[in-house]
């Protein structure tokens, strides 16, 4: 079965053309390996190790912006199902309203109430029946 390799998402090709392969980078192939021997020189070791830093630090750079410019389509994603599920929850918040025992026990704790705007100092703590939540050690 002949297949379009820029279809099938386990290949190179379709890595590349969808933007997800970092080997757009030419510094991936700055590195490669020379098999060939030199001979020993302090400079060159010292500028070889120096060059080797700066290479890091630039793959470094350019990985991370790749990253971000590859979530940032997410990432309003993400704002938008946040700010979605924020105005559901808005809209069906229920809070019980603290009671005294007395009445706590009249009426079994079902009296609710539904949150507003203005009413920020209502409190969604139900109040227990004077055990702890702690663990007794004898």
């Amino acid at each position: 079965m002949k297949r379009n390799p820029r279809k099938v998402r386990w290949t190179k090709a379709f890595r590349k053309a969808a933007g997800k392969e970092m080997t757009i980078d030419s510094t991936i192939d700055f590195e490669k390996r020379r098999n060939v021997p030199v001979r020993y020189d302090r400079e060159l070791v010292q500028t070889t190790v120096k060059a080797m830093k700066r290479v890091g630090e630039i793959k470094a750079r350019r990985e991370r912006t790749f990253y971000k410019n590859r979530m940032a389509a997410s990432r309003e994603k993400q704002k938008a199902h946040r700010r979605k599920m924020l105005e559901q929850a808005k809209s069906s918040v229920t809070l019980h309203e603290p009671l005294a025992a007395e009445e706590a026990e009249s009426l079994n704790g079902s009296k609710k109430i539904k949150l507003t705007v203005n009413s920020k100092h209502k409190s969604a703590l139900i109040p227990g029946e004077g055990k702890s939540m702690g663990m007794d050690i004898d």
